[in-house]
């Protein structure tokens, strides 16, 4: 409608609106978390169910996909079978990157062991067509460990990692693409990037 009147967005708003309905890039957000734990796992399930052409799980470990969505192999299965693209971006559990991680956040439940366990869980598939892993690359790692993007056609759940923190611990973002180099389009590059320089597993 801005685009037809030729004006500005915020023109269109008076400033009563603006408090409810959002009019600029923010508008991309969806939702918000200060746990991504605090997101319920039915987000996640709509999400992936929704999804029809491209799924990325670039997690640094993606294991708890596994434990928190019943049926998750043969959601992936079914996905691929309908000629949705699934790919999984993972750290590698022998890099400098993973080790150090380990010693930061100091779990017993070590990095290097969750991301076994979504390889364990990645080879128990086999290798259906349309399903795909990678590592990410060695200089790649550092960016990598401390940020988790997880794609679904035009939506995204974000997750910075803070300091100390596991990832269940910290924060994330529900994104909604709206726009030519939005916030959506910011972290999607980034991933097909993370991606491009990844070498299979």
């Amino acid at each position: 409608m801005a685009e037809v009147l030729g004006v500005d967005e915020p023109m269109l708003w008076p400033k009563a609106m603006q408090t409810v309905v959002k009019t600029g890039p923010d508008r991309e957000v969806v939702s918000v978390y200060p746990y991504r734990s605090a997101c319920p796992t039915s987000v996640w399930a709509e999400l992936i169910h929704a999804a029809e052409q491209d799924i990325v799980f670039a997690g640094y470990t993606n294991y708890f996909l596994w434990t928190s969505q019943p049926g998750f192999p043969s959601t992936l299965r079914t996905k691929a079978g309908r000629g949705c693209r699934v790919r999984f971006l993972l750290g590698d559990p022998t890099g400098d990157v993973t080790r150090q991680r380990e010693e930061i956040e100091d779990v017993t439940l070590s990095v290097s062991t969750r991301i076994r366990v979504s390889l364990e869980a990645l080879e128990k598939l086999g290798s259906p067509e349309g399903i795909e892993a990678r590592f990410s690359s060695t200089l790649d790692a550092p960016h990598h460990v401390g940020l988790s993007l997880f794609r679904f056609d035009d939506q995204m759940l974000v997750t910075p990692h803070l300091a100390r923190l596991v990832g269940h611990d910290s924060p994330m973002m529900h994104l909604r693409r709206h726009q030519d180099d939005g916030m959506f389009d910011r972290f999607a590059q980034s991933t097909e990037e993370l991606w491009e320089r990844g070498r299979p597993v």
